[in-house]
């Protein structure tokens, strides 16, 4: 296939020897199957600010920091300098949180590095060797699913230890593999001491997610992590083992995750007209 401008520079470089094709289009990348050498890995190529689907990116880079006086100037100007600096600042972070996250025990794709504002990592397959799915994509049992979601409150759990909140976790961006679910998607992540916003980033993370395993086990959507979890992190006794009960007081929520609310209500009754037709066709 013909090689995209943004991976043309890897391609000269050695870094990447062929494009294979394209595997999806998000709404603030789009990937690519590449081979590198003996190995076949992805491509993520990020879209420019005015192109991305997120469109409240401030409230995921509160909190960031930017060691260089000279770049952070240039960030709160806003000028051209800066803009393409905040570009750069928005890639990295997900490299850095990819490395942080995988020393954490949290399944996340390996990276290889981000050059010019293409990432190259690990492309997740299933034992066939076959590009894994995205949750959103997999039917499973009740029982698969209690279990999937125990592991997924495990990952969140992890996370936050190592200071993180996921930001837009949902059905689509997790994979699964042989050997269960795989978090990508990760430039939004933001930290959970500086950002004022991860609170309510992480109750919203863990509602969207409960509710799309609560499809498959109804009785997944009656725990409560959410306030569980937080209050271990703010007294100071969460830790990566943590044992979870899923019972507490509801976290308070503000008007922007009742909207969220609607939304997953909406979803899941999509989903559960798409599970519907997929149990006629068997």
């Amino acid at each position: 296939m013909k090689i995209p401008a943004r991976i043309k520079p890897l391609v000269e470089d050695g870094l990447v020897d062929e494009v294979i094709r394209p595997l999806m289009s998000g709404k603030e990348a789009d990937v690519f199957i590449v081979r590198c050498g003996g190995e076949i890995r992805c491509a993520k190529v990020y879209k420019e600010a005015d192109k991305r689907g997120f469109k409240q990116a401030t409230q995921y880079q509160e909190g960031r920091k930017v060691r260089n006086s000279r770049r952070a100037r240039a960030l709160e100007k806003g000028s051209r300098f800066g803009r393409k600096e905040q570009e750069q600042l928005w890639q990295n972070t997900e490299v850095e949180a990819l490395f942080r996250l995988a020393r954490a025990g949290v399944r996340v794709p390996r990276p290889y590095g981000c050059f010019d504002g293409v990432l190259l990592m690990e492309l997740i397959c299933d034992e066939e060797g076959l590009e894994a799915p995205r949750l959103n994509d997999v039917t499973m049992s009740a029982v698969q699913a209690m279990e999937d979601h125990k592991l997924m409150m495990r990952y969140v759990v992890r996370m936050l230890c190592a200071g993180l909140v996921h930001g837009d976790l949902s059905e689509f961006n997790v994979l699964v593999d042989d050997d269960g679910p795989v978090i990508i998607d990760l430039p939004q992540v933001v930290n959970a001491a500086a950002n004022n916003h991860a609170k309510r980033l992480l109750a919203r993370d863990i509602i969207k997610i409960t509710s799309y395993y609560g499809l498959y086990a109804p009785e997944i959507l009656k725990t409560r992590y959410a306030g569980e979890i937080w209050a271990l992190y703010e007294a100071g006794e969460l830790h990566p083992e943590v044992a979870l009960t899923g019972a507490h007081d509801a976290i308070e929520l503000d008007p922007d995750v009742d909207a969220v609310l609607e939304e997953i209500k909406q979803a899941m009754f999509e989903q559960q007209q798409r599970l519907a037709r997929l149990q006629e066709q068997v």
